[in-house]
């Protein structure tokens, strides 16, 4: 077996448990919630969209499998960072975390922070009318308020070591998991609406229209996936990673894809094709139907605390990339810090916290995270790639089932999203791209700034 790096200043504090629940934290968040109403003016056809759910969990697990046997590989903190720096360049993994530094988790950040902010707002408004004053002009901007609130807590969290984080994450996810499962149960055991409603609505046509439709509808939908990796970018820090990292991608991957097909029967029982279509709080919609108005303040509660762990998983991961890159000696040498008493990278998680307040300040993150979506999902398929080089050189410990089947089901399907997201949406795809190569010329200046028995 081959050693890709040393050690790093990072400890193992994390069991399979936790590592499980950070993957479910970061893929769950208010996708689920509001997707499938779009799906659904698309599609028309509520069979053909659970059976796109199933398909992008599929896609998702075949992504898992090959970051499992990577991270086995490389058990160190950084993800696609990492992995593309030693599997293929120093610079190819520098632009993955470029990408990362620049919107990747930051923004996601923001965004978890402000959704949160939003439906604390709608489910409590006398809250924000006690609190701001009754003003409607204060009021609005209660969200960013609770937004930076709750990045200053979670990143004081965070700053107190793994161990106290873990146990505030699966406290979140728990009480996450447990939220959605109850409204699944109640839901699909209500007498009101019927699961006949599978049956209604028409599929999109049939030629290169039809298949074009169900190819942004997967986009999405793999949108609302995203984070089923989340683990490999804790390897230094995850126990027995030669087990317990690849576990946790797969058992994460496949509870997430789970509740995601029963949250869709959900959906689909409550309300007709019809009365899906376009909307956007179609969840909400949802549990007005089964169970009255009332529960719209329930659901709001559920998108909340789903928002909330989202955000302290990515409060977990970020760090980790730039730590990574620090250490390299590709970003400032202060971002490698390792806190002694506490054992986690307190600059790089206040580098985090400020990035992301400053997203939630100016309100610019939604049209980043357009542009960045494209650069954002283009790693994934290089990493997933260099796995097979690791496989045919036999450099990999843990061989997991599926190889090549599962490595060629993802590399070709991304790689068709990405392409039809560029035909759709070319000029927010250049400029992602352009965001992407400005991160060259950075690479070489932080590289040459290197002492030379450091180079790669």
């Amino acid at each position: 077996m081959t050693k890709f790096g040393d050690k790093n200043g990072l400890k193992p504090e994390l069991g399979y448990f936790s590592a499980t629940n950070i993957v479910i934290a970061n893929i769950i968040g208010a996708g689920i919630f509001t997707t499938s109403g779009l799906l659904m003016e698309d599609l028309g056809s509520p069979r053909l969209m659970l059976s796109l759910w199933l398909l992008g969990g599929i896609i998702a697990l075949c992504g898992a499998v090959s970051y499992g046997e990577l991270g086995a590989a490389m058990p160190h903190s950084g993800g696609e960072y990492y992995f593309l720096s030693r599997v293929f360049h120093p610079v190819l993994g520098f632009l993955s975390g470029w990408v990362s530094l620049i919107v990747g988790f930051s923004a996601p950040v923001a965004a978890s922070a402000l959704g949160f902010g939003e439906y604390l707002l709608g489910a409590f408004p006398q809250i924000a009318n006690t609190l701001m004053g009754g003003s409607a002009e204060v009021v609005r901007i209660f969200p960013k308020i609770a937004a930076l609130l709750v990045i200053a807590v979670f990143s004081a969290v965070h700053l107190k070591g793994i161990r106290l984080g873990s146990r505030v994450q699966n406290t979140l996810t728990i009480i996450k998991v447990f939220l959605i499962a109850a409204v699944i149960t109640a839901g699909l055991l209500s007498g009101n609406g019927t699961l006949s409603n599978l049956n209604k609505g028409e599929s999109p046509g049939s030629g290169l229209s039809g298949l074009s439709t169900i190819g942004l509808a997967l986009m999405w939908i793999m949108f609302a996936f995203s984070g089923w990796n989340a683990s490999a970018y804790l390897g230094s820090e995850i126990r027995k990673p030669e087990r317990n990292l690849p576990a946790s991608l797969l058992t994460g991957t496949v509870i997430v894809t789970i509740l995601y097909l029963l949250m869709n029967l959900v959906y689909v029982k409550a309300l007709e094709p019809d009365e899906m279509k376009g909307v956007i709080s179609v969840g909400g919609l949802a549990m007005g139907a089964l169970f009255g108005r009332g529960s719209e303040i329930l659901f709001s509660l559920i998108i909340s605390f789903a928002l909330l762990s989202s955000l302290s998983a990515f409060i977990i991961i970020g760090p980790r990339v730039y730590y990574a890159m620090a250490r390299d000696g590709l970003f400032f040498r202060t971002f490698s810090r390792v806190n002694p008493q506490k054992n986690v990278p307190s600059n790089s998680i206040i580098l985090q916290g400020m990035m992301a307040s400053v997203f939630v300040v100016t309100g610019s993150f939604e049209q980043i995270l357009t542009y960045m979506g494209f650069s954002l999902g283009i790693f994934p398929v290089i990493a997933v790639a260099g796995l097979i080089k690791l496989r045919l050189s036999d450099r990999v410990p843990v061989r997991l089932p599926g190889f090549p089947v599962a490595q060629i089901v993802f590399i070709i399907a991304s790689s068709a999203i990405l392409v039809l997201a560029f035909i759709e949406r070319p000029a927010e795809s250049l400029v992602a791209l352009a965001t992407l190569l400005a991160g060259i010329p950075v690479y070489f200046l932080f590289r040459n700034r290197k002492p030379q028995n450091q180079k790669q």
